[in-house]
């Protein structure tokens, strides 16, 4: 989503299907099933957008792949790990972030430090107090939401925060993670605070240009989301560090492929397909989309072998990598 931007759709789908040669690859999978993976993303996107394109405009705008839709797509194998993920997820609250990521210190919730993944810090890299700076983060993101959420928000109070190393795409980038308390302690609220910088598409791209990157990004996930978290909102700080604010768990869930479970990999990559139609859909043309794609294989095929060639420039550039690394040539922390 940090990259979210107005740009050429079969991008999107070549990059989505590239991973899924990756993604079964490194879990052990032998070629066939890597092929089966990609062929059963692009298939789904194509056949989805078929469909999308026959839709109206506001009954594609409201469609979302919900619980049921999702088990009446997969095989009976790979229900039974789809219900247990969806069963994970629903328990992956804010009380649950609650337990895990907090103590309690003079009867008051405080977040744990994870040296050096999470870290309670005084002062800003620029020298300010957290507490200033926090304020006018607050107060430039405060603006951003909706009235009907400002309400709910005012509710809550800050108790905690501090800094957080991110995922592999953001790190170096600015990340607070913030605990906030509503109708007493067992009423939490995490936020968390990204920086939010240009995405790599901008270079690439016509005609895209915002104020506020954190804009950028909430405003793609709006879009292309079903149901968008209800507290995304950015702003600009003082320092002139573009964020965006969402909250740090949502009930999102997630699944880890064993050796065991790899063969079910392709139900997994026909899920992918289809919310990549679904987003592609409600923010693009689905009937131009749809019109290009054709009916038959042949942009199945088109993109499987792209995504082949693509995994193996991949794994190229690793190696090239790691020997500049060993060599010295470049420098590594």
């Amino acid at each position: 989503f940090d990259e979210t931007l107005t740009g050429s759709w079969e991008w999107d789908l070549k990059r989505l299907v590239t991973s899924a040669v990756v993604a079964t690859r490194n879990m052990g999978g032998d070629n066939v099933l890597c092929e089966q993976s990609a062929r059963a993303a692009v298939r789904s996107y194509r056949r989805k957008m078929s469909e999308y394109a026959e839709m109206g405009n506001l009954e594609v705008w409201y469609s979302a792949i919900d619980e049921k839709g999702v088990l009446g797509a997969l095989t009976m194998e790979a229900q039974a790990l789809a219900k247990d993920i969806m069963s994970k997820a629903k328990l992956r609250g804010h009380r649950q972030v609650l337990g895990k990521m907090s103590e309690l210190v003079d009867e008051q919730h405080h977040i744990i430090e994870d040296i050096p993944l999470i870290v309670r810090e005084t002062h800003t890299s620029d020298g300010r107090p957290i507490g200033e700076a926090l304020s006018q983060v607050f107060e430039a993101y405060f603006k951003s939401l909706p009235d009907d959420r400002k309400p709910l928000l005012g509710r809550y109070r800050v108790v905690d925060v501090a800094r957080k190393v991110v995922g592999v795409g953001s790190v170096g980038t600015r990340c607070w993670v913030i605990l906030m308390n509503g109708n007493g302690d067992d009423d939490p609220l995490f936020l968390q605070f990204k920086e939010a910088q240009p995405s790599v598409l901008a270079p690439y791209t016509k005609g895209s240009t915002w104020k506020c990157e954190g804009q950028r990004v909430v405003v793609g996930q709006r879009l292309i989301q079903g149901a968008p978290d209800i507290f995304l909102g950015w702003g600009i700080e003082s320092g002139g560090t573009h964020f965006y604010m969402r909250q740090l768990r949502d009930m999102k869930g997630g699944v880890a492929f064993d050796p065991k479970r790899v063969r079910m990999f392709p139900e997994y990559s026909k899920i992918c397909g289809w919310a990549l139609a679904l987003a592609h859909a409600k923010s693009g043309d689905a009937a131009s989309i749809s019109g290009y794609l054709g009916k038959s294989e042949e942009i199945d095929e088109a993109i499987t072998r792209f995504a082949f060639a693509y995994a193996a420039q991949t794994e190229q550039d690793y190696d090239a990598l790691a020997k500049a690394a060993k060599t010295m040539r470049i420098q590594v922390a």
